[in-house]
């Protein structure tokens, strides 16, 4: 509840009609997203069913600062699954600041220190909410051919001491990343300059996000492929994605898995 009131406070404070808010400083991103399953750091949140998420990011006054409130609903079942959709609608509230260090030079550094809050609405007195805490590193400029490797360290433990998140919960993530973009001949006369992003990841999970049930192993959980590419169209983006999942941890996930991903996305 405290989170909560903070974040209605923040937004009441950024879109009232103070003097030294100007709506045009402002960057807002909406994002409407259909996943056909809902894959959360390795672990499949509903088993195989799809889900809706849609978000809205605020990037405050250019200075490096956002806060983004994101929501899934899952959908139904494709068939007989074994994870229940009641109470699992989900709401998150990051917090980031994004920085450069080293700009200009090839060691360019991204730095992107982030707060994540996990609310499950439909659950009594935060009983299943979780918070995180994470930094992204990205270096840009370090591969000549356009190679952007990355790396993700996090921390999860319940908001509560009482939660009901028994267990081993409380752990770390490490994320190693590589990304590209590949550029397209043209592919129609009207659409030129296509770009598909590829990305690949490998992911350590270190004690992160366990259960009574299932405490995760401290090992290499999965990696992760995926393919997505962005279409303009009217005033928003559409980007539709593909994405795969070797699992190679079963106290995380016993499958690997595959799904696609369709946004659609307006800037203001």
């Amino acid at each position: 509840m405290k989170v909560k009131v903070i974040i209605l406070g923040v937004a009441a404070l950024l879109f009232t009609g103070s003097s030294w808010v100007q709506a045009d400083e402002l960057g807002v991103d909406v994002d409407i997203t259909y996943v056909s399953k809902y894959l959360w750091r390795g672990i499949d949140r509903l088993d195989d069913k799809g889900a809706f998420q849609p978000s809205v990011n605020v990037d405050l006054f250019d200075s490096g600062f956002s806060m983004k409130m994101w929501a899934s609903y899952a959908t139904s079942s494709k068939g007989a699954g074994t994870v229940s959709t009641v109470n699992a609608t989900e709401y998150r509230y990051i917090f980031a600041y994004d920085y450069t260090a080293f700009e200009g030079d090839s060691w360019a550094t991204s730095i992107k220190p982030n707060f994540i809050y996990y609310d499950f609405i439909d659950e009594p007195d935060v009983a299943q909410d979780a918070e995180e805490v994470g930094v992204q590193f990205a270096w840009p400029s370090i591969c000549p051919a356009g190679v952007v490797p990355s790396y993700y360290v996090g921390r999860i433990w319940p908001a509560k001491s009482n939660s009901n998140l028994r267990g081993e919960y409380s752990g770390w993530v490490h994320i190693f990343g590589l990304g590209y973009d590949l550029q397209l001949a043209d592919v129609t006369p009207d659409v030129t300059d296509q770009v598909v992003s590829l990305s690949a990841a490998a992911v350590y999970n270190d004690g992160f996000a366990g259960s009574a049930t299932a405490t995760p192993d401290h090992d290499w959980s999965h990696l992760l492929f995926g393919a997505s590419t962005a279409f303009d169209i009217g005033p928003g983006a559409f980007t539709p994605g593909l994405y795969y999942q070797l699992s190679m941890d079963d106290s995380v996930n016993s499958e690997d898995e595959f799904w696609t991903s369709l946004s659609y996305r307006l800037s203001f």
